[in-house]
C-alpha cells in the first residue's frame, strides 16, 4: 500500500456501479463529502451491457412481490420511497428518451451510456471525489470512523456504503469483496448462487433437442411449490446445452438442484382434447399436426424424444397414445443438471442477510455507519428492470441516511 495523507470524508461508497453511483450522488447533493471507490478503471460495465446495450433501467410494475429474499418484506420500505416514477423524473431532467418494451420493462431509446452519463453528472453535481482503479487492502473501524487502506493511500470516512455487487459476470470485475466485508463486521451472508441464468441438461439426454438451438416460443413455466414456487409466461429459447430465454432466466431464481421444472408448450390449452379432436375427419401426419401449434423443428424433435413416428397418421393412433402425448405437451417435466454459472448469470441470489440491516436506511444494526445496498444484499429481482429499481431505491435510502447522519454529527 502506498502511504498517503489521511483524507477524511463523510461517506465512502465502495463500488461505482448503479447502486454505488446513485448513492454517492444522493449523499453528495445532500451536503456530505463523498468519495466513490472502485477497483475497476472502466466503470458501470453492468449498466453498459444490460438490456442489449440499451439498459432495462426499471420496471413500472416493481413491487415487493417481484423480489426474492429470505426476508421478503425487507425491500418494501425502500421501494415505496423511491419508485420507478421517481427515476423517470430524473431521466426527464436530462432529456433522456425511453420506451416500454413489454410487461412494464423500460429501456433507453439511445443506449446505456445515457444512464451512465446521468449518474456521472449527478455525482459531479454532488462534488463526489472519484477514485477509480483503486484496490482496498483493509478496512478498520477506529472510534467513530472507518479507516480504508488502499493502493492510493489512506482514506478516513464517517460512513462506508458497500455497493460492490455480487458474483455474476466475473469477466467484468465481479468479486466476493462485499461479502468479505460483511463477515468481517459480523454480518451473516445468505448462501449465494447464480440467478437469472440459463439451465443446462445432461449431454446424452439432451441430444434429441440439440438441433433445436435457436428455436424460441412463448410457454408457461413453473418450478417449486407453495411460497417457494415460481410461475411465469415468457419466451423459451433452446440452446446447445439446455434452455434459456426469459422463461428460463426467470424460473432459474426459483429452481433448486435435483428438482424438476414443468413447461406447458400449449399455452394453457388442453393438448389432449386438441389432439383427439383432430383424430376424426383428418389424415394429417402427427408431425404436421403438431407443427400447427409448435415450431416445426420442435414438432419433429418432440416426436423423436417421446418415441413416436412423426409420419404416422393421427387418425390411426390410439386414444391412449394421444393422451400420453397431450399430457406431456401440457406438463413437460424435466430435471436440469445445473446452470451456466456466474459467467452467464445476470445477478446473484442470496447475499448479505437483511436481518442485520435496517430496511429504512440500509445501515447495519450492530455497526454504526456501515451500509449495504444493491446486489450485494439478499434481495434479488425478477428479470425485466427490477434489479436496477432495487439498486436505485436502496441507494437513495442509504445515501439520504448517511448524509443526514453526517450533518447531525453522528457519522
Amino acid at each position: 500500500m502506498t502511504q498517503g495523507r489521511k483524507d477524511r470524508f463523510d461517506v465512502a461508497v465502495l463500488g461505482a456501479g448503479a447502486a454505488g453511483m446513485m448513492c454517492a450522488a444522493v449523499a453528495g447533493q445532500r451536503g456530505a463529502r463523498v468519495v466513490l471507490i472502485d477497483h475497476a478503471t472502466r466503470l458501470a460495465e453492468k449498466i453498459r451491457i444490460s438490456g442489449g446495450g440499451r439498459c432495462n433501467f426499471t420496471n413500472l410494475q416493481a413491487g415487493p412481490a417481484n423480489y426474492l429474499s429470505t426476508n421478503p418484506h425487507f425491500c418494501r420500505s425502500a421501494l415505496a420511497r423511491y419508485t420507478p416514477q421517481d427515476f423517470l423524473g430524473l431521466l426527464r431532467r436530462y432529456d433522456i428518451g425511453w420506451h416500454e418494451k413489454h410487461r412494464g420493462q423500460l429501456f433507453c431509446n439511445n443506449n446505456a451510456e445515457d444512464i451512465i452519463n446521468l449518474l456521472r453528472a449527478e455525482c459531479d453535481a454532488g462534488g463526489v471525489r472519484w477514485q477509480a482503479g483503486c484496490t482496498i487492502d483493509e478496512i478498520r473501524k477506529e472510534g467513530d470512523d472507518f479507516l480504508l487502506l488502499t493502493k492510493q493511500g489512506i482514506v478516513r470516512a464517517g460512513a462506508v456504503v458497500v455497493a460492490t455487487g455480487g458474483l455474476s459476470i466475473p469477466k467484468i470485475g465481479a468479486t466476493d469483496f462485499g461479502y468479505r466485508i460483511a463477515r468481517q463486521f459480523g454480518l451473516k451472508v445468505v448462501e449465494t448462487r447464480p440467478a437469472l441464468v440459463p439451465l443446462t441438461f445432461d449431454g446424452q439426454a439432451w441430444q434429441p433437442f440439440v438441433p433445436l438451438a435457436g428455436v424460441s416460443m412463448e410457454v408457461d413455466i413453473s418450478t417449486g411449490s407453495g411460497k417457494a414456487a415460481g410461475v411465469f409466461k415468457e419466451d423459451l429459447l433452446w440452446t446447445h446445452r439446455g434452455l434459456s430465454g426469459p422463461a428460463v432466466l426467470q424460473i432459474s431464481s426459483y429452481w433448486r438442484p435435483g428438482t424438476p421444472i414443468e413447461i406447458d408448450l400449449f399455452d394453457g390449452e388442453d393438448a389432449v382434447d386438441w389432439l383427439i379432436g383432430h383424430k376424426k375427419g383428418g389424415r394429417k401426419h402427427l408431425d404436421n399436426l403438431l407443427a400447427e401449434r409448435l415450431p416445426a423443428r420442435l414438432a419433429d424433435a418432440w416426436c423423436a424424444a417421446v418415441g413416436l413416428q412423426g409420419t404416422q397418421s393421427v387418425a390411426d393412433m390410439p386414444d391412449k397414445a394421444l393422451r400420453q402425448l397431450g399430457e406431456a405437451l401440457n406438463r413437460w417435466r424435466l430435471v436440469p443438471s445445473g446452470t451456466e454459472g456466474y459467467k452467464k448469470a445476470e445477478v446473484t441470489l442470496g447475499g448479505v442477510d437483511t436481518r442485520g440491516l435496517s430496511s429504512s436506511t440500509m445501515m447495519t444494526r450492530d455497526v454504526d455507519g456501515l451500509y449495504f445496498i444493491g446486489e450485494v444484499v439478499d434481495v434479488t429481482g425478477w428479470l425485466g428492470g427490477y434489479n436496477f429499481q432495487w439498486a436505485w431505491a436502496s441507494a437513495v435510502a442509504a445515501g439520504e441516511a448517511a448524509a443526514d447522519a453526517a450533518r447531525s454529527g453522528s457519522a
